[in-house]
């Protein structure tokens, strides 16, 4: 596992037990699949307002308001399954902190009260991205199966 690769310097000679260091990683893709879970959820149940804050508050670069109204509550809704049924972890972990990014970058007003909770969830994606899911992950399971 790449994790256990990367735990010797962090911890000296000592090393994490590897089932820790899936726990870990599934309490992260959890935490962050719920944050964007709920958001997505949001956006599709108060559509009005969505396409209300996507037209004339948030500054999305790049794409017209309409598109990113509904890219960004797909991505929001079928990303973090992705996350936590473990599968395609990093490339869906970058896609996320793309989009976490983004968020920043296009609402100004976000600054003042949410930038914290934004860098936790770029570490944590960051992490994701780095180590994977870990063994409690689609992925791993599926590494292991084909051998």
């Amino acid at each position: 596992m790449m994790a256990n690769k990367w735990m010797p310097i962090a911890l000296g000679d000592r090393e994490l037990p590897g089932w820790l260091t899936g726990v870990v990683l599934l309490l992260a893709r959890c935490w962050v699949a719920l944050v964007f879970f709920n958001a997505g959820w949001l956006k599709l149940t108060s559509w009005d307002s969505t396409l209300y804050l996507f037209e004339f508050e948030y500054q999305v670069p790049l794409l017209p308001w309409l598109w990113a109204a509904w890219l960004g509550t797909a991505a929001e809704l079928v990303l973090p399954l992705l996350l936590l049924a473990g599968l395609l972890i990093r490339p869906v972990a970058l896609l996320l902190s793309g989009f976490n990014i983004m968020a920043v970058i296009s609402y100004p007003a976000l600054w003042a009260g949410g930038f914290h909770d934004h860098q936790l969830w770029g570490w944590m994606l960051l992490t994701l991205v780095i180590w994977g899911g870990g063994s409690l992950s689609l992925d791993s399971w599926l590494s292991r199966r084909r051998g």
